[in-house]
């Protein structure tokens, strides 16, 4: 989760800005960097429309907050993307605000939850229950996605759409073992990723996937394993979601598919 700089980085210097009336939507934006990637969307002219998903009212109320904030250009929807019946909304939910659609961000995940679901050090505290919920979350509802989004990305213009991934789901950088259900679902959503882009080349030229890793962010995902973490490495969401915004807006064509850092060095598999 540090310093990434022995990775060579490919980003553009120059920024690309998205068209005018461009329209995003954010899966799972009640959370620490989905609630900052959705304000940042908003703070972004381009998108005069933004669509954001979230599990739990009872935890989305910063959402209802910044749609009062903006005014006509939010609008939020309870999906369990754990649910491929709630997946198969998804295209109804973008219809009501046009065709087209120029970014996509994920931003689902889970790494731990209660006292029964924590990542395993070693191989006695590996399940099959908790095995399957890493995926469910973690991986798979980023390959639904990318086929029930396909049609609304076909268009003439520059799109994108990023997950957020983990630099512990890299297999070549992975040195000191353990966090085998996290590690290996994100694992599997990098190659959702890249195997998705190789397809979209073809389908939807314009449109370039990226797994993004945000570093450690101070959240609730986090916060268990953030004792040895140095404070200049851990981000506040808003400046995890600024740089990888950052990642997003330089993005070129020919790096669809690839794996980010926050720092714009790209990761190996």
């Amino acid at each position: 989760m540090g310093n990434t700089s022995q990775y060579p980085s490919v980003l553009q210097k120059k920024k690309h800005a998205f068209p005018t009336d461009s329209k995003a939507i954010v899966f799972g934006a009640s959370g620490g960097i989905g609630l900052s990637f959705l304000k940042a969307c908003l703070i972004d002219q381009s998108f005069s429309s933004v669509v954001a998903t979230y599990r739990d009212r009872s935890r989305a109320a910063g959402i209802f907050q910044l749609a009062n904030q903006f005014p006509g250009r939010l609008e939020g929807f309870a999906l369990d993307v754990t649910k491929e019946s709630d997946i198969n909304q998804v295209p109804d939910i973008l219809k009501q605000e046009g065709d087209s659609l120029h970014l996509a961000i994920n931003c689902i995940g889970i790494l731990h939850e209660g006292n029964d679901f924590q990542p395993e050090k070693r191989l006695e505290q590996l399940s099959t229950e908790n095995l399957l919920r890493y995926f469910q979350v973690n991986s798979l509802p980023t390959a639904l996605l990318a086929e029930r989004l396909l049609p609304f990305f076909r268009h003439r213009d520059r799109s994108v759409f990023a997950t957020v991934s983990a630099k512990v789901g890299s297999i070549g950088d992975n040195r000191s073992g353990g966090w085998y259900g996290y590690r290996a679902s994100k694992a599997a959503l990098n190659m959702f990723i890249k195997t998705a882009a190789i397809e979209y080349k073809r389908r939807s030229p314009n449109t370039i996937l990226a797994a993004l890793h945000p570093g450690t962010t101070d959240t609730h995902l986090s916060k268990p394993f953030q004792g040895n973490v140095p404070p200049e490495k851990l981000f506040s969401s808003d400046r995890t979601v600024q740089q990888l915004m950052d990642i997003i807006y330089r993005l070129d064509s020919t790096q669809s598919g690839d794996f980010f850092s926050w720092d714009g060095t790209l990761l190996p598999w």
